[in-house]
């Protein structure tokens, strides 16, 4: 199984706040790189508090290559219609030529109101658009010329430059849960990149099923492998005792989950209801808490070696190919560290125990 470390929710408020979010980006980047770890992925937020140092995945990838040799870079996830398809391109092309070859995106519709001020017209059909440009972006990325409208209105067929280090990009569809979303990305041969504690186990289970069989069923994609890839986000901490990781991590994670819910809050449904109304403190922590204690029964991997290692075992069973240790929920980087070193253990153990 592979492991991964993802990027998702850090502050770094306040002039010079996001300076250290990525000097702790950057040197995980690079843990991770040493320890044997498939990728880094980034996220896309505009103007939120929650994950407000991710806005240019792309920028933030030309400094990850130059601090690592073999760590694939990855958008988690590139928001498609907020960008015209050509510059999506041109900017991952350049990186893919900085890492030579070895970026990925998981394509994400967008569901924050406020991120669509850059792309205003955008919003109402931005799930269909976005699974209209993965094919597009496809031919693009293979050296394709495509036509669209120029300066004056008339059409013109152009090729973006520079051409990518490596002729496939490699591509995910990031899923909020919906089945539908899983079907979509194995209809278009992409992988999928979900939340593990967003499903109960079962759902889970089907969820990768359906998927499985969507893929097989599609006919063959430029560029596509013939085999999807499941990846799945999972906040990860592994400790000596349980008692030791409750303590370590219920305080920064029920802040992480609060900032989250005031996020989610603040975006308007489309329907003309403007936001949902704020939810009070005391609401807040009780939210946090709930989630907090979900976390730690199923769907992280919050705990000692041997659960986690369990977990990774359950997992690997039901389809996944990758997991995605969600670190940047306020632990200092020391912690995050010593963990992720635990988990390339883990993930030793668990390859040779395949292998026998």
């Amino acid at each position: 199984m592979d492991l991964s470390v993802m990027f998702f929710g850090a502050e770094g408020s306040g002039a010079g706040g996001a300076a250290d979010v990525y000097e702790d980006v950057l040197a995980l980047a690079e843990a991770a790189d040493e320890l044997g770890y498939t990728a880094v992925w980034t996220p896309e937020r505009h103007f939120q508090d929650f994950g407000q140092a991710f806005p240019a995945p792309a920028v933030l990838g030309a400094a990850l290559a130059s601090r690592t040799r073999r760590l694939q870079i990855r958008a988690g996830s590139a928001v498609l219609p907020l960008k015209h398809p050509l510059r999506t391109v041109e900017e991952w092309s350049v990186l893919d030529n900085l890492s030579r070859g070895r970026v990925g995106l998981s394509v994400a519709t967008g569901w924050h109101s406020t991120d669509f001020v850059l792309a205003p017209g955008a919003y109402a059909e931005r799930r269909a658009d976005a699974l209209a440009q993965i094919g597009l972006i496809r031919r693009l990325w293979a050296g394709e010329a495509v036509e669209f409208p120029d300066g004056l209105g008339e059409p013109v067929a152009v090729r973006p430059r520079p051409a990518p280090y490596r002729a496939e990009l490699p591509l995910w569809l990031t899923s909020s849960g919906s089945p539908r979303t899983w079907q979509a990305a194995g209809h278009a041969r992409t992988g999928v990149l979900a939340a593990a504690p967003g499903h109960t186990r079962e759902e889970l289970a089907e969820r990768i099923a359906l998927y499985r069989a969507a893929y097989a069923a599609a006919p063959p994609q430029l560029g596509a492998p013939e085999r999807g890839t499941v990846t799945l986000m999972l906040h990860a901490y592994v400790g000596e005792d349980l008692p030791t990781v409750r303590a370590k991590v219920r305080g920064p994670l029920k802040d992480y989950f609060k900032v989250y819910l005031r996020q989610t809050g603040s975006s308007k449904n489309g329907a003309g209801d403007g936001a949902a109304p704020p939810m009070s403190a005391a609401d807040q922590d009780t939210m946090a808490e709930f989630a907090f204690e979900r976390y730690l029964a199923w769907g992280s991997l919050l705990g000692t070696p041997q659960r986690c290692l369990e977990m990774m075992a359950d997992l690997r069973a039901l389809g996944c190919d990758e997991i995605a240790c969600l670190v940047d929920f306020g632990l200092d980087r020391a912690d995050v560290v010593k963990s992720m070193q635990r988990l390339a253990e883990l993930r030793d153990l668990l390859d040779g125990e395949e292998k026998r």
